[in-house]
Parts: structure tokens; C-alpha cells; sequence
């Protein structure tokens, strides 16, 4: 029997495929994403029957991420975490990380074997996109209105009471959008209002920057991510008045910390890779 034609096409594309990927940057750029997405959208898939045994449960995320780690090999991504003495402490505690793209799930899941029992918060719109944002509520994610500034911060007060509570760490984002430009945004009050009302220590995690990344450019090459997470900051006898010292402080060692080894990451590179922000 004749092959039909689109079978001689889809032949003929997926012989192309390799071409494409070693020779065209924004073709490479696309691919790696749909992959990204894509095995993300199958695994939550998959897993949603077995998140449905025990719902919001901060295990799913676990056992999500063995599975979900094998992305970044994918990529070409290598995580390096420091600091881990500061990470796999058994305490209550808020998470506060740069936010540089949504390839910061992967660095994520490389980290929450050994974070153990955490959660993160997440912007509601991420609920709707299914298998993705169900398999993420069941795996016990907090999901606010960022219009909604007032119930944003009453739902992030709340987590972290549950969180001293029930003893999980509680990751945020205080950048609010992502940005990948080579620096560390101002960041949002809220996480530190949550922090000192709840008198949680706040625990500061960076992501080296993502050279290897440009929407601009539309380049995602390989590329080495160094993750530190620095001491415990504590909040202990801090008050309302004391959440933007707090808040500077916790940018401040964040930042110091983000150009040294974003620096050192850019040194690293091949000669005929230089780094562009």
C-alpha cells in the first residue's frame, strides 16, 4: 500500500527535524519550549489519578518532580544547588526566589526532594490551564488574584499560618512578573508582611541568570544554572514597621549573590558563546 501524502510529508518533516533544530535558533527556541510544556502537560496528566488519592498533598510534588527532572536533561539544562545545609532543614519557613522564567519549575523540581514538604504560590490564572493547573491544586499549590491585592494578601497570610502550623516552607515569588534582564527586580511587600505576622524566617534562594535564555532573541541554548540558597533570615520581634528594612535586607544579600555567580557562570562559558543579558 502507497504511503498517502501526508505521511510522505510528515516523514519528510520529521527528517528535517534535526536540521532545523542545529541550524535555526528560533526553530530550536520553539521546539524546546513545546518539550518543556509539553512533557510537563503528559506527566500532570498521568498523575492526576494518583493526586486524586490524596489531594493537596505537598507528596505530589515530590513524586512529581523525580519524573519531571528528566526535562532539564532534555534541554540541556545542569542545576547546580549550594546551600543545601539551609535548604533541607526541618523548619517552617518563607521561600523567597528571583523570578526569571517559567523554566524556573525545573530548578523547582530539582529542588523538592529536598526541600520535602513545601509549596509554592502561583497566580490563579495557572489553575485554568489544565491537566497543568489541576494536577497542581491537587498537588496542594496556592493560586491568588494578583488584581485582587487585598484577598492576595489575605490568602498569603493565611499559608503562612498554615505553614508555621503544619511546619512546610511556603515559596514566593515577591517579584510578581518574571523578568529575565540580568538583575533582580524591586520587590512586592507582601511575602515580608506574611513573614512577620506569621514569624516565619524568610529563607533567600537565586537563580543564577538564565544567559543561555532570550524571548527578545528568541535563542534558548544549553546552559549551567547555579542555585543558592543563602542562611535563614530571621523575623523574630519584627513588626509591620520593619518590612521594608526587612524587604531590602533580604534583595540586598539576594542580589550580591546573583551577579557573583551569575558572573562566575558567564566566565565559565566557551569563548565562542559569550554571555549577552
Amino acid at each position: 500500500m502507497a504511503p498517502s501524502s501526508f505521511e510522505l510529508i510528515l516523514f519528510g518533516f520529521i527528517l528535517l527535524l534535526p536540521f532545523l533544530y542545529e541550524t535555526s535558533r528560533t526553530f530550536r527556541y520553539y521546539f524546546k519550549f513545546i518539550v518543556f510544556y509539553g512533557i510537563v502537560t503528559f506527566i500532570a496528566t498521568i498523575f492526576i489519578p494518583i493526586f486524586l488519592l490524596r489531594p493537596r498533598s505537598l507528596k505530589n510534588l515530590v513524586l512529581s518532580s523525580y519524573f519531571c527532572n528528566y526535562i532539564s536533561c532534555l534541554l540541556g539544562l545542569r542545576w547546580e544547588l549550594r546551600g543545601k545545609e539551609h535548604l533541607n532543614q526541618d523548619v517552617a519557613c518563607i521561600i523567597i526566589a528571583n523570578h526569571q522564567s517559567s523554566l524556573d519549575l525545573l530548578g523547582m523540581f530539582h529542588l523538592w526532594p529536598i526541600m520535602n514538604r513545601c509549596t509554592a504560590v502561583a497566580k490563579k490564572e495557572l489553575f485554568y490551564a489544565w491537566p497543568f493547573g489541576l494536577a497542581a491544586w491537587l498537588s496542594g499549590l496556592i493560586f491568588i488574584d494578583r488584581l485582587n491585592s487585598e484577598k492576595a494578601r489575605s490568602v498569603i497570610n493565611t499559608a503562612s499560618k498554615q505553614s508555621k502550623d503544619e511546619k512546610f516552607k511556603l515559596w514566593i515569588f515577591p517579584e510578581g512578573t518574571r523578568r529575565n534582564t540580568g538583575e533582580i527586580h524591586p520587590f512586592k511587600k507582601g511575602a515580608f508582611y506574611a513573614a512577620i505576622n506569621a514569624q516565619l524566617p524568610i529563607l533567600p534562594v537565586v537563580f543564577s541568570s538564565y544567559y543561555f535564555l532570550s524571548n527578545k532573541e528568541k535563542r534558548f541554548d544549553s546552559g549551567h544554572i547555579v542555585i543558592t540558597t543563602l542562611p535563614l533570615i530571621s523575623t523574630k520581634g519584627l513588626n509591620k514597621d520593619d518590612v521594608v528594612s526587612l524587604m531590602e535586607k533580604t534583595r540586598n544579600v539576594m542580589s550580591e549573590v546573583f551577579h557573583a555567580t551569575s558572573t562566575e557562570v558567564q566566565l565559565a562559558l566557551p569563548s565562542d558563546k559569550p554571555y549577552i543579558e
